[in-house]
């Protein structure tokens, strides 16, 4: 997933806080009123955003893991499935043994 969303609310927020600074220690009154009423939305989308990269970011780590454990348990049920029908071919069995034919 892209993480631009991400790091352009974050930009926002950033930039928003510094006008908002700015402006108060300014003295520009309608400035710091705009960029403060805009500071708290910007940074709960922000958080908001934080929260589902850091989910995705979970989901993916686990998701990894369980295919890791997958294919490791294929690779066992596979080299065993190869060991087990090398041992069967080596191993004479009722149907390979030859048949007597008797004479009449």
């Amino acid at each position: 997933m892209s993480h631009r969303p991400l790091v352009f609310v974050f930009g926002l927020t950033v930039g928003d806080y510094l006008l908002w600074n700015w402006s108060l220690n300014h003295n520009h009154d309608a400035i710091a009123l705009v960029a403060g009423l805009t500071l708290p939305p910007l940074a709960v989308a922000f958080l908001w955003l934080g929260a589902l990269s850091v989910a995705r970011l979970l989901a993916m780590t686990a998701s990894g893991r369980r295919r890791q454990r997958a294919a490791a348990q294929e690779r066992r049920h596979a080299s065993s499935a190869a060991a087990g029908a090398v041992a069967d071919e080596a191993a004479p069995s009722a149907s390979a043994a030859p048949s007597r034919k008797m004479a009449a």
